[in-house]
């Protein structure tokens, strides 16, 4: 009998040490990619995402902008960079449900050019939202932002 606990203790702890790892892994690489982003570094933002990646923009609950696979992604960061002098996501709040993490952000921007809503060169922006990643072994598969 005391064999037996043993062992169902042992399972409890791995299972709950995988989990707690699992969402310590996402933490890290969310931060990794956040801080990337901040540094208008396309390289460590693509790090950790699936070849295979889908990201979509979403503004007042309609997709402005989708991308599919890391090459379309790669292609769009390296333009939206051209947009700001700098860029700053800061994460306010976090919520991890097994494969996918909310992350809730507060983001503020300094254009670099003029916009065709009429906000120009130097204004700063500043906007709350949320992010949502989902995760597929170990990477990112896919990222919904939403402002």
């Amino acid at each position: 009998m005391k064999k037996w606990m043993l062992i169902l203790i042992l399972i409890l702890t791995l299972g709950c040490q995988t989990k707690k790892d699992m969402k310590e892994q996402q933490r890290d690489i969310i931060e990794n990619y956040i801080k990337s982003y901040n540094d208008f570094d396309i390289v460590g933002m693509t790090k950790n995402l699936s070849k295979d990646v889908i990201f979509e923009n979403v503004s007042n609950g309609n997709v402005a902008l989708r991308t599919e696979g890391i090459t379309e992604f790669k292609k769009q960061a390296e333009s939206a960079k051209h947009y700001f002098t700098k860029r700053k996501q800061t994460i306010e709040f976090w919520e991890f449900d097994n494969s996918k993490v909310s992350v809730e952000i507060v983001y503020t921007a300094t254009l670099a050019i003029d916009l065709p809503n009429g906000l120009k060169t130097g204004n700063t922006l500043e906007l709350k939202g949320k992010s949502e990643f989902e995760f597929e072994s170990g990477k990112i598969k896919s990222i919904t932002d939403k402002s």
